[in-house]
């Protein structure tokens, strides 16, 4: 990977006007303050990836489908080619720091054709929308299972959306405060991670009667899925780990609220998965140390299993010590899920993608695109509906979000698979003669992920256990059809510049990208 000397340090002002020319260059008016820094901008990316709350939540996962064995091999794995996603991302997005994140980077490198552009961004920012939601009902899952834990009080599915309506409407309060609010909390996240983990770690290792061997840590394969296929049951496994690692684009979204974004933006997306991987290892092995029962975890009432496996483990009262830290962890990334979602639907609007523009462009005095807000917020409120009726149905629409994040990611990497010229400018972060590589790589990757994502994951097959994410993916694909055939075929071209011509554009990206060749000799 090559990249171009830091910059010397400037004041934040000077920061900023560099910040505002390259945006001016890419063809779009500066109209939110840059408040971001690099931590703040990292922090978004860090929330929105959340390793605490994805590890908890989706640990049952591969430890029913391949146990230990799986989990750890899995997310080592899992995490390595998740880093060469983010290394084919934040090259892109060192380019083209804007919002908008895949969506811009695709209309972009494809101009030609607007449908892969206009399918990218609706595609993306539903399935933000809905993992906002799945965030939100994980909340009031947590809750519940403080509930259970400390009351011995049994929720009814009623009262849980009930709870997810509630989280919905915070997050979308937290939103409306703008850009500050969530930087300083996304700031306040990255702490917040790094001192959960190690109270949860030390608890784990501290109080749990018994510690498993590394025997069992590192080469024990359990099968709850009713496959015979040790392999395919074991691949069923890494599901979790790609869960979990799903959000380091997020910082793109921020973009044009940070100071030298085409530096912090990138940073933030491949050290949000660095850093995650690591914290998600330290927390996974106190896990598989510390749990005493696979099989009590498997046939739990509580509301979430991690639970089991903590009460099991670290008795009662550090359970809800321990759940309460996941709980607060796990509402500050479903609230940047959100934030990314609206600054999406700002951008699909101020591009013609989207009706009611004017609505979806207005900010409010503390520069947050209300609109964008307070639709995710209503969406996730009548999804929850669906927790009530049935979770089958819940999950399948939660399942389809994240196979709609990768087929977001596949895009712009198959454009730069195929067509490596289609990123005619470059920013300082790229990667050199090892990015059509890596870029191969990540897609290939991404390809497995989608098509193991609809795979059945238990036998035999029935009403009740089967995969319904290919029903809701192939739902969601049909509305973006609509959608284009109903509204994005007459109106949308490709991005509106709201600064000057495209050729103006153009031409001032190029010279961009031809000093920063220079600068690399």
């Amino acid at each position: 990977m090559s990249t171009a000397p830091l910059p010397s340090a400037l004041k934040r002002d000077d920061d900023a006007a560099e910040s505002d020319a390259r945006l001016l260059a890419l063809g779009y008016k500066p109209e939110f303050r840059r408040e971001m820094s690099l931590f703040g901008v990292l922090g978004i990316s860090f929330c929105a990836i959340g390793i605490l709350t994805g590890m908890s939540s989706a640990f049952q996962t591969g430890l029913f489908s391949g146990g230990p064995l799986g989990l750890f091999w899995g997310w080592n794995i899992v995490s390595i080619f998740m880093l060469l996603i983010a290394l084919s991302l934040a090259e892109i997005c060192s380019a083209y720091p804007t919002m908008g994140g895949l969506y811009f980077w695709v209309c972009r490198m494809k101009p030609d054709v607007p449908f892969l552009g206009f399918g990218t961004g609706w595609l993306y920012t539903i399935a933000l929308v809905f993992t906002g939601t799945s965030g939100n009902l994980s909340v009031a899952l947590y809750l519940a299972s403080l509930a259970e834990v400390g009351q011995g009080r049994i929720l009814t599915r009623l009262e849980i959306a009930a709870i997810a309506w509630g989280v919905n409407i915070a997050s979308g309060v937290i939103n409306t405060i703008g850009t500050k609010g969530i930087g300083r909390m996304s700031s306040f996240n990255v702490w917040w991670t790094l001192g959960g983990t190690f109270v949860l770690v030390i608890t784990l290792l501290v109080k749990a009667p018994v510690k498993n061997s590394a025997e069992f840590v590192f080469t024990d394969l359990e099968n709850f899925t009713g496959w015979e296929n040790k392999g395919f049951v074991v691949l069923l496994g890494f599901l979790q780990a790609v869960y979990t690692l799903e959000g380091c684009e997020t910082a793109a979204q921020v973009a044009e609220e940070a100071v030298r974004a085409e530096w912090l933006a990138p940073l933030a997306v491949v050290g949000s998965i660095v850093g995650s991987w690591l914290i998600g290892l330290a927390y996974m092995l106190a896990l598989l140390f510390a749990v005493q029962s696979i099989p009590a975890v498997q046939s739990t009432a509580l509301a979430l299993p991690i639970a089991q496996l903590y009460h099991d483990a670290v008795g009662k009262r550090l359970t809800l010590l321990c759940l309460a830290v996941i709980g607060i962890a796990q509402f500050m990334a479903a609230v940047t899920a959100f934030t990314a979602s609206s600054r999406l639907f700002y951008a699909l609007a101020r591009d013609n993608a989207f009706p009611a523009k004017s609505r979806f462009m207005r900010l409010n005095r503390f520069q947050a695109p209300y609109w964008g807000v307070w639709l995710s917020v209503l969406v996730g409120c009548i999804i929850s509906c669906a927790y009530i009726g049935s979770a089958i149905a819940f999950n399948a629409i939660l399942s389809s979000a994240a196979i709609a994040v990768m087929l977001g990611y596949l895009q712009p990497i198959l454009i730069r698979v195929f067509w490596p010229s289609a990123l005619s400018t470059r920013g300082p972060f790229h990667l050199g003669r090892f990015s059509w590589g890596i870029n191969l790589l990540a897609a290939l990757f991404t390809v497995f992920v989608c098509v193991l994502f609809v795979l059945p994951t238990a036998h035999p097959v029935n009403k009740l256990n089967m995969n319904y994410a290919v029903v809701a993916v192939g739902g969601l694909m049909l509305l973006v059809v609509l959608m284009w055939f109903g509204w994005g075929h007459g109106r949308f071209t490709g991005p509106v510049f709201t600064a000057g011509s495209e050729a103006v554009g153009d031409e001032r990206a190029e010279k961009d990208g031809e000093e920063a060749k220079a600068s690399l000799g």
